[in-house]
């Protein structure tokens, strides 16, 4: 029988070392450059000599336990296996895909209110995995990768010109320039009545009128409109009633409202006297309706002197000439009245 001295100084069994296997690598993909920090889990790590990524080794790793290894992606194409390396044993592999860098070349419109909202379209290439859209150093509201080559933006708030970025597995792209706008100013609207059939030329003037994409009369657009510069446009008035709110809408938002009022055309329904002398100088008084904003009394075609006593009443003084019947007419910012004879007597004869 053995002595216990001799139990005690047994060869112990060795431990039998065994390949390390490797479960999963987060993330799993990355840009062709490298440089990505990447976690590679499983277990046998411990005394790994080699992490690598396809035929190139990792950049640099760092075996955090016998179950984590965290190791810096060497740059490649394509998809690739990932392993383990031990002295003699070497993992099973795991997939690691390398993404090309997305690219941006256009966004489109450029630019919009300083509020945020716009609806913008990003173009490109390799945005397909896209995980991130900032305007400046803000993530866009939401966005919707629709191509490899398209994303739906809505921009967030935001001022001035601020660079526009997509980042994807591959990395970030270069920007494209987005513009906030402030909303455009109205100052004055030259002239501020006409017409309720419309067709007046209207000038409007205020600030930051570049860009503008519609000018309203009340809820009704311009017949037609020339943005001249960023403080001057020219529209053509549409048909309305009333005084309305008039409006521009520019890549920063609505402006805000300079009243428009349409005035009913001119009615006239006596003139008294309706006679006078073929000289200058017969006192005439006008009368009917819509007469506020009387331009001009005529005799014929001859001009009149004339006082606006009222809108159903105008003072003016008859124009020499001829003999005989002459159409006395009004022309306001409504348009031009019906006529009403007026008849011119000789002086007797001697």
């Amino acid at each position: 029988m053995e002595s216990s001295d001799q139990t005690a100084g047994a060869a112990q069994p060795s431990a039998v070392a065994a390949a390390p296997v490797l479960s999963s690598v987060v993330p799993n993909s990355g840009p062709s450059a490298g440089g990505s920090t990447v976690i590679l889990n499983g277990s046998g790590f411990t005394g790994a000599t080699a992490v690598n990524f396809g035929t190139a080794p990792a950049l640099t790793y760092a075996v955090n336990s016998s179950v984590k290894i965290t190791a810096t992606t060497p740059a490649g194409t394509g998809t690739v296996p990932v392993t383990v390396r031990l002295p003699g044993f070497t993992s099973n592999p795991v997939n690691y895909t390398y993404v090309s860098a997305p690219t941006l070349t256009g966004i489109s419109p450029s630019q919009g209110p300083a509020a945020g909202g716009t609806v913008v379209v990003l173009t490109g290439t390799g945005l397909s995995a896209a995980t991130a859209v900032t305007f400046g150093g803000t993530p866009a509201t939401s966005f919707t990768v629709n191509s490899a080559t398209q994303i739906t933006a809505i921009a967030p708030a935001g001022a001035g010109a601020v660079p526009v970025t997509v980042t994807t597995p591959g990395g970030t792209t270069g920007a494209v320039v987005y513009l906030y706008q402030g909303a455009p100013a109205l100052i004055s609207a030259s002239p501020n009545q006409g017409p309720a059939a419309g067709g007046t030329v209207v000038t409007i003037t205020g600030t930051g009128l570049t860009g503008t994409s519609a000018v309203t009369f009340g809820a009704t657009p311009a017949t037609s409109f020339t943005v001249n510069s960023a403080t001057q446009i020219t529209a053509v008035a549409p048909a309305g009633t009333g005084t309305v709110a008039l409006t521009v809408t520019g890549p920063g938002g609505i402006s805000n409202s300079v009243n428009y009022t349409y005035v009913t055309g001119p009615v006239l329904t006596a003139l008294t006297p309706n006679t006078g002398p073929t000289s200058a100088g017969g006192a005439v008084t006008l009368t009917g309706s819509g007469l506020t904003t009387t331009t001009s009394v005529l005799f014929g075609a001859a001009p009149a002197s004339f006082t606006v006593l009222s809108d159903t009443s105008v003072a003016a003084i008859a124009p020499a000439g001829p003999a005989g019947s002459t159409a006395v007419s009004v022309v306001t910012l409504g348009g031009t009245s019906n006529s009403l004879p007026y008849l011119r007597v000789p002086p007797p004869g001697i």
